[in-house]
């Protein structure tokens, strides 16, 4: 096959939703049904011994949560897709707005017992920045949960995209009777069950045909055939153009837990989700279909297999071929690298590939010479934008607990926030070292990963920061004189930027005011 019979059979796209919503059930049916895992393990279970396929670090196992993204690649009716778990904790918000610059499009879980919740509002924001198409899966019918039309509404208002029903429930709850798929015009009727992957389908050419009652009885037969006439005179036939723009968001109904309304999902997605698209540098938009090969980190991962200490850098690739045991320019550091090591995923199963496409993520060994938001190529300097670091909102300075593993305390350190999990801000004067979290859960997180991975002992007390700004300025001389005047305040992060630690919002806003040329950043890109 060519270069765009490869981009045309790619489906890259992250799957995102508030804790609890069912994000990591319903990646692991996607994964069932793809014939990628034979038997889908639960997140949380004291029954089972299975954990689920994308949670496999140790910490994630004991929590029942994700504490990182996972990636996951599986071949489904002769395409090729790349599915990207993210957490939805929102201590670990910053993980996943790094891998939403890595995927084509987006799955949002919402729990039809909660609605909308505060994490997804988040999250969508940063689609919403980017225009990233959204299909909403609308999880957990089999409860008792809100109204469909208040669920769409709410979706509406609260996440500021326009809605497109795909299918429709019938009843919920202990009501619940499957769903009329709007798309195809067939009926799925529910059976509840974890294991069975096959759901009972109905084709009905007419939905004012005697067979409905037969399956669903008559008051909600009645009640369907209302409900169908009035979402059609309302939505009309899907607009996949103003899908693929962001303008609209198509919504299914099932429950993910028994396997059911996730295939219509899958079947439907790959039809009408984007193929690998076009990413801009900072010289110029980039095409899938170029010839030479181009792509960027978003993710690096310390220790995914604790018994080779290995690093493993997440690239997505862009446009071009990629070959191992090629060498390819890195942009950051201007020199080539031999990539003699590459690997495809399975959450932390990993396999050797020779070779990959636009929208394949891949893995790739290393050393040190890899950070988030590198670019390699085939000798082109541009650099794929949109990679930043937020300013963190908690604060904590690091006391080691055992001085004679300062060495490993330092690595750990290093490669942790190498892989984004935290920001370190080393102070300029004596050798305090502070860490940023976006939530209280990542100290732990950290702490254990310190402990366990690296044997360091580390304890994370409070300081009284409440910002870190990094800063610039047109006029050398003005630069020059804040650092001075402020130097107990001033720190540099992982990168060596400066960046100034302001204690309190309001002696922020007067070191604003008393240094009006010094330009204060949030984020670290600018």
């Amino acid at each position: 096959m060519g270069l765009k019979e490869e981009i045309a059979k790619r489906r890259t796209f992250g799957i995102i939703s508030h804790p609890d919503a069912g994000k990591t059930t319903l990646t692991e049916k996607l994964l069932l049904f793809g014939g990628a895992i034979q038997k889908a393990g639960a997140v949380k279970s004291s029954k089972i011994d299975m954990h689920a396929r994308s949670d496999w670090m140790e910490i994630e196992k004991q929590r029942g949560i994700s504490v990182a993204t996972s990636v996951m690649a599986f071949e489904y009716e002769g395409m090729k897709v790349n599915l990207l778990d993210t957490p939805g904790h929102q201590d670990f918000a910053e993980d996943t707005y790094r891998t939403l610059t890595a995927v084509d499009s987006v799955v949002m879980v919402v729990d039809c017992v909660k609605g909308v919740e505060i994490q997804t509002e988040k999250l969508m924001e940063v689609c919403r920045m980017r225009n990233t198409p959204v299909i909403s899966f609308i999880n957990k019918m089999d409860r008792e949960g809100k109204d469909p039309y208040d669920l769409l509404e709410e979706i509406e208002g609260r996440l500021n995209i326009n809605v497109h029903p795909l299918s429709w429930p019938i009843g919920i709850g202990k009501n619940f009777k499957g769903v009329y798929s709007l798309y195809d015009k067939s009926l799925r009727l529910f059976q509840p069950s974890k294991q069975r992957l096959y759901e009972e389908t109905v084709k009905l050419s007419d939905i004012n045909s005697p067979d409905l009652e037969k399956y669903v009885g008559e008051k909600d037969a009645n009640q369907l055939r209302e409900d169908v006439e009035l979402l059609q005179d309302l939505y009309g036939d899907l607009d996949v153009d103003a899908y693929l723009n962001g303008d609209i968001a198509p919504v299914f109904f099932g429950s993910a837990v028994n396997n059911f309304g996730v295939k219509e999902l899958l079947d439907t997605f790959l039809k009408i989700s984007p193929k690998p698209l076009a990413r801009s540098t900072d010289e110029r938009l980039v095409e899938p279909t170029e010839e030479k090969f181009t792509g960027f980190i978003f993710k690096v991962h310390a220790n995914m297999d604790p018994k080779h200490r290995n690093r493993i850098a997440f690239l997505r690739i862009c446009s071009g071929k990629f070959e191992r045991g090629s060498n390819y320019y890195h942009t950051r550091q201007d020199k080539k690298f031999r990539i003699s090591q590459a690997t495809a995923f399975m959450a932390q199963d990993k396999e050797t590939i020779d070779e990959a496409w636009p929208g394949d993520i891949i893995g790739l060994y290393d050393t040190g010479n890899f950070k988030i938001g590198d670019t390699l190529s085939e000798g082109e300097k541009g650099t794929y934008k949109g990679i930043p670091s937020f300013s963190p909102e908690i604060f904590r300075e690091v006391i080691n607990r055992d001085a004679m593993k300062t060495k490993q305390l330092e690595k750990g350190l290093n490669q942790l926030m190498d892989e984004g999990v935290a920001q370190l801000f080393s102070y300029e004067l004596g050798s305090r070292k502070a860490v940023g979290v976006v939530g209280q859960l990542q100290f732990e997180v950290i702490q254990y990963r310190l402990k366990n991975e690296y044997g360091a002992s580390a304890d994370f007390v409070p300081i009284q920061v409440h910002k870190a700004c990094w800063f610039s300025s047109k006029d050398p001389k003005k630069l020059d004189a804040f650092i001075d005047s402020k130097q107990r305040h001033i720190a540099r992060d992982k990168d060596g930027k400066l960046v100034f630690m302001a204690e309190s919002r309001a002696w922020l806003q007067m070191v604003q005011d008393n240094f009006p040329e010094i330009d204060f950043h949030f984020t670290s890109e600018f």
